[in-house]
Parts: structure tokens; C-alpha cells; sequence
């Protein structure tokens, strides 16, 4: 995965979208909200991030120990309506929190530890975004600046100089397609201008759930 990205299409079929988003359903998701995170509890998730086929995808990126730690739903629509701006995703969910020059800051999130960690962390997960609708350039899809992510944990300006300057591609996919991508990646996406729905279930593995002697990923 030179670029630091890549689109799968067909791995999940419409019929298991179909399933998940009726698992999801705008009832148990937030209204008005973006989306949910720590899905990991939630038994569909957890059997679809187990499923053979991401896990064929995730070992390719990070070998073949890949688990799944993290799965958040992205739930873009008419209703719930929003855009990020270009940056790189840094923050992991720790088990135990530790002292390291290395990592932090740290915060809380739903009773999980969090921190933002050093490239070499970062560099043994890769994230699977699961599209359950068709990602089109209309209802606001994932936009990723190829190749961003060899350069390590960049400042802020250093990730806005980078977008500005170099070339993005647009990650348009069918329903039930797969955009695996590197957490340092430099990624946006913009407000939706369609009523078109896009919601995209997240998931990431790492290499171990053991980072280092004594680091070890929260399942969330």
C-alpha cells in the first residue's frame, strides 16, 4: 500500500449493509450527530471486523497477527451535516496509561485512555472504512493526500502546507466497498451537497495489540 491508501470494492455484499445499517438503525444511532465511536462491544461490528475478508485486507497492511481494536461509525446525511479539515489521525486507545516523552497528550473519551502516539505506533495499524452506502463525490467522501503518510506526525501547518500543495484523490466507492488507509495519511472531507446518505463504518487493526513491552491498545 505504497500511496497509503487503497479501495477494495465488493467485499461486503448489499445484503450485509443492508443488515448493518438496520443493526444501526437512526434509532440507536444519534440524532444529529456525527456518528458514534467504541464499537467494538457491539456483537455485528465485532463479527464483521473479525470477518475473514477485512482481516485478509488488514494482514496485507500490518501482517498476519492483524486484530481489530477501534470501530467508530461515521453517519454523514441532510440531518447530521459536516465536514473535517485536513489532518492526521494520531490518537490511540491505551489500555493503561503510562509516562512517556514520546506519547500525550492524553485525555479521556468514555472512560478509555487516549494519546497521541509516535509514527512508529502509528505505523503498525491501518484502518478499513467499510462504505455501507456508495461513497460518491456529491455526499462528502473521504479525500486523502497520496504518499503523506511516510513523512511521520506532522505540526498542523505542516499538514495544511502539504494539502495545499500537493495532489488529493478522491476515495469515491460502491456500497459495501473498503478504503483501507494509514492513520498518518493526510485526510479531509467535505460537507456533503447531496441527500444522499454516507455512512461508513471504521474500523482499525494493529500489528498486536501489544504496542511495545508494557503498551498495549484498549478495545474500543
Amino acid at each position: 500500500m505504497e500511496p497509503g491508501f487503497e479501495i477494495i470494492e465488493n467485499v461486503v455484499t448489499e445484503s450485509e449493509c443492508r443488515e448493518l445499517k438496520a443493526t444501526l438503525s437512526p434509532s440507536s444511532r444519534m440524532a444529529k450527530r456525527a456518528g458514534r465511536r467504541h464499537l467494538m462491544g457491539d456483537s455485528a461490528v465485532a463479527r464483521l471486523a473479525n470477518d475473514e475478508r477485512l482481516l485478509q485486507i488488514a494482514r496485507r497492511c500490518v501482517g498476519t497477527g492483524a486484530v481489530p481494536f477501534r470501530a467508530t461509525l461515521f453517519d454523514k446525511s441532510p440531518r447530521a451535516n459536516w465536514l473535517v479539515v485536513w489532518h492526521q489521525d494520531t490518537a490511540l486507545p491505551i489500555l493503561d496509561r503510562f509516562d512517556s516523552s514520546e506519547w500525550g497528550p492524553w485525555s479521556v473519551k468514555c472512560e478509555i485512555n487516549y494519546a497521541h502516539a509516535p509514527a512508529w505506533a502509528l505505523e503498525r495499524i491501518v484502518a478499513l472504512r467499510v462504505n455501507l452506502d456508495a461513497s460518491t463525490v456529491d455526499n462528502g467522501p473521504l479525500k486523502v493526500i497520496p504518499g503523506s503518510h511516510i513523512s511521520g506526525v506532522l505540526d498542523d501547518n505542516v499538514v495544511l502546507d502539504t494539502a495545499h500543495n500537493e495532489r488529493s484523490v478522491i476515495c469515491t466507492t460502491s456500497e459495501g466497498g473498503v478504503v483501507a488507509m494509514r492513520p498518518l495519511l493526510i485526510h479531509s472531507s467535505s460537507k456533503s451537497i447531496s441527500n444522499a446518505p454516507r455512512l461508513v463504518l471504521h474500523i482499525e487493526y494493529a500489528s498486536s495489540l501489544e504496542l511495545a513491552d508494557g503498551i498495549q491498545l484498549a478495545v474500543a
